[in-house]
């Protein structure tokens, strides 16, 4: 058999005891496979599952490996335990390479966010309110509140403002992503006619820095719409998903969709969905998975890795 000498990509899960979170890294891995059929693309995991990073770079023929975290944040995982993984891999024959965490909220990341809470939306429309809405009616100018009035913060029983009328989501968030991103950011269309405010639900951790690099993403992605965002977490410090939408809730927003700041689905993601359902969400998005975007994404990370030459020994 001859040898497989194309570079090495291998996607670093966080892993978990949820079937769904590595098969939802499984179709990633695939279809980066497909994107790039140059590349020799693996999926590992730090925890639960397997294969560990260290069996699948064991395993490389070739000369060098590239990995690609699969993470938002640049929290333990990304500071402790990726190291570690370098560190053990200088055992190998080979030269082994770590790209950044995938978050915080570049871009691409806010496009695969947007296209899957555009997805969850119970009703759309290319433009005006959501079809159900007491303003969907002839004459009517749809509108939504300052982005920047209920960005962390908004006391209880404040009230919403209402400027005039929206930039609509297809001029901000087209715009912004038709440029240089190849032929799936065409498929860009105005998304959450209807929806009055957003919440980023994550994961969470006890880094707080990390979860200010959450925090930053929420106000991106609540920018990026044209909406008032807030950032939610199923757990450590911070607010939970009903929490945050309550809170919205009490300071006037009415049609809440909550985009889930998860790269797979698990306990975690199950928890913040069912809060947000609980206090009122009327969408809530689906993990990341292997969005398009993100599957872009991942190349970005890897690509200027291996377009760098090996260094040659002395």
């Amino acid at each position: 058999m001859t040898p497989d000498h194309r570079p090495a990509v291998v996607l670093v899960a966080h892993g978990s005891r949820d079937p769904r979170a590595a098969a939802s890294t499984a179709l990633l891995a695939r279809a980066v496979q497909r994107a790039r059929p140059e590349w020799r693309v693996r999926a590992s995991y730090l925890d639960h599952d397997g294969p560990r990073p260290f069996d699948v770079l064991a395993a490389v023929p070739g000369p060098r490996a590239v990995l690609v975290p699969l993470l938002l944040t640049a929290a333990y995982h990304g500071r402790v335990d990726l190291p570690a993984v370098i560190r053990d891999a200088a055992t190998l024959p080979l030269t082994v390479t770590a790209t950044d965490v995938l978050g915080p909220a570049s871009p691409l990341l806010l496009a695969a966010l947007n296209r899957r809470l555009t997805t969850a939306l119970p009703t759309y429309r290319p433009s005006g309110p959501a079809l159900d809405s007491p303003e969907a009616s002839p004459g009517h100018r749809s509108s939504v509140v300052d982005p920047d009035s209920l960005l962390f913060g908004t006391e209880p029983g404040h009230r919403l403002s209402v400027p005039g009328d929206r930039l609509s989501v297809a001029d901000q968030g087209c715009r912004l992503f038709a440029g240089g991103l190849d032929a799936a950011a065409s498929d860009c269309r105005p998304p959450l006619a209807g929806l009055d405010a957003v919440v980023l639900a994550a994961a969470g951790t006890r880094d707080d820095a990390a979860r200010g690099t959450v925090a930053d993403a929420a106000v991106a992605l609540g920018r990026l719409l044209g909406l008032p965002s807030a950032v939610s977490y199923a757990s450590g410090p911070g607010a939970r998903a009903d929490e945050a939408v309550t809170r919205l809730r009490e300071a006037g927003a009415r049609r809440i969709g909550v985009a889930a700041y998860f790269l797979a689905p698990g306990l975690l993601y199950d928890a913040a969905i069912a809060a947000a359902i609980s206090a009122g969400a009327v969408a809530v998005a689906e993990p990341l998975g292997d969005a398009p975007e993100l599957v872009r994404l991942v190349v970005s990370r890897a690509e200027p890795v291996l377009s760098r030459p090996l260094a040659v020994a002395a």
